[in-house]
């Protein structure tokens, strides 16, 4: 018999993951705060829940994708949360960045009810949530990951078991230092470029396909160019997980300094009013610094 899916948070990234679920022909209940972004998977065939617990108590498997740790602990935990309709024997799987050790509190909660649990954050912005092409991070028993393997598959393109409870959190704050850190350099060099005279379009043609070539430089550089500042993952989202990181490096006394430098200057940027903008904005600061706009003048 096959399994009712459940999906819990329907916002920048949720919202196209649960549709690429339905689009793969599974039996789908959805559920968001705001109500009303729940209209275009209620025209996909989906039914939609009157609360979290009210989705747990008619889904086998079900899925969250909401904002910060403390949404996470509502949806789940919280007076109308999962755990007060979820029934023994179905798996809880949050696709959310949080807390490593809350994830791990949420999974033995989850635990003394007789309910599955994995923590499975999930990297590639608002494209990959739409195309269908994230890459998951999943941590939690192996059995589990494997029931969820065909609902991850129709949602991501790289899926991989990285360990026990916890451990896709951890792994998902790694991919953040590399995306922020690697976003730092893109605008560095962009400046510099800017600053230097050379022709942007031909010296990203250049550097692309070499040793410098990244994710971030062939999907942010060009909107940077183009002043095209719409979130992929906007910068707000992108400072509750590096705060999420520099508290669990505090923990384990890894340094962060490069990483809390970008940190430091994004809230600038937020104190600017900036905070919606896309995490490529990130080289305004520098602009701001140098003087210089990328593509232009003065600094925007």
């Amino acid at each position: 018999m096959s399994e009712r899916l459940g999906f819990i948070g329907l916002g920048i990234m949720g919202r196209g993951m649960a549709h690429n679920l339905r689009k793969a022909g599974y039996d789908l209940m959805v559920w968001n705060r705001t109500a009303a972004r729940a209209d275009s998977l209620r025209a996909a065939g989906a039914q939609v829940a009157t609360s979290p617990a009210d989705l747990a108590a008619n889904c086998d498997v079900i899925f969250s994708c909401v904002s910060d740790t403390p949404d996470v602990q509502a949806v789940i935990l919280g007076d109308q949360g999962v755990i007060h309709g979820v029934r023994p024997g179905a798996l809880v799987v949050d696709m959310s960045t949080i807390s490593p050790q809350v994830a791990r509190e949420v999974a033995e909660a989850l635990a003394a009810k007789d309910v599955f649990s994995l923590d499975a954050p999930v990297s590639g912005g608002s494209e990959g949530a739409e195309k269908g092409t994230l890459s998951i991070m999943v941590g939690g028993p192996a059995d589990q990951v494997a029931r969820a393997q065909p609902y991850f598959a129709a949602m991501g393109k790289t899926i991989t078991h990285v360990g026990p409870s916890g451990a896709g959190q951890t792994v998902k704050l790694v991919n953040q230092i590399l995306v922020v850190v690697n976003m730092l350099a893109v605008s560095e060099a962009l400046v510099f470029a800017q600053a230097s005279g050379a022709d942007l379009e031909k010296t990203l043609q250049a550097v692309g396909g070499g040793a410098a070539g990244s994710w971030m430089l062939a999907n942010r550089a060009p909107q940077v160019l183009n002043r095209d500042w719409r979130p992929g993952f906007t910068i707000d989202l992108q400072q509750k997980d590096l705060r999420l990181v520099l508290e669990a490096a505090d923990q384990v006394a890894a340094p962060m300094i490069a990483t809390s430098m970008v940190f430091h200057m994004y809230r600038t940027l937020q104190q600017s009013g900036l905070g919606a903008e896309g995490n490529h904005a990130l080289i305004k600061a520098l602009e701001r610094l140098a003087g210089v706009t990328v593509g232009g003048s003065a600094p925007a």
